[in-house]
C-alpha cells in the first residue's frame, strides 16, 4: 500500500471500483444484442437504414470492447489492492498520487509513466 494513503482512503476507492464494475456488468447484459448481425433484405430495410444500422452496431461493438478493457483494469486495481501493492506506479514504483487516483481508481501508472 502506497504511503501517502490510508486504509480509508483505499476502501473508498475499492468502493468505487466494485460499483463501476457492477455498473459496467449489467451494461454488458444490457447490451448483449446490440451488435447482432444486420438484416439484408433490402425489401424491409432501407439502404441508408441498413447503413445506419451497421454503424450502430459497430459502435455498439466497440463500446463492448471499451467495457471489457475497463473490467479488466478493474479486475487488475482490485487485485492489486489485495496483494498491498495498490497506489504503487506498476512501471516506476513510486507511489501513485491520490488525486490521480480520485480520477481514475483503476490506474496503474503515476502521471509521469502514464505520460
Amino acid at each position: 500500500m502506497a504511503d501517502d494513503l490510508s486504509k480509508s482512503q483505499i476502501a473508498a476507492l475499492k468502493t468505487i471500483m466494485l460499483e463501476r464494475q457492477a455498473g459496467l456488468k449489467a451494461l454488458d447484459e444490457e447490451a448483449a444484442g446490440w451488435s447482432d448481425t444486420v438484416e439484408l433484405d433490402q425489401q424491409s430495410v432501407g439502404r441508408l437504414s441498413r447503413m445506419d444500422a451497421m454503424q450502430q452496431q459497430e459502435m455498439a461493438r466497440a463500446e463492448a470492447r471499451r467495457r471489457t478493457s475497463d473490467l479488466a483494469r478493474i479486475d487488475i486495481a482490485l487485485k492489486r489492492i489485495d496483494e498491498d501493492e495498490y497506489g504503487w506506479c506498476a512501471e516506476c514504483g513510486e507511489p501513485i498520487a491520490y488525486k490521480r487516483l480520485e480520477i481514475d481508481p483503476a490506474a496503474a501508472l503515476c502521471v509521469t509513466c502514464a505520460r
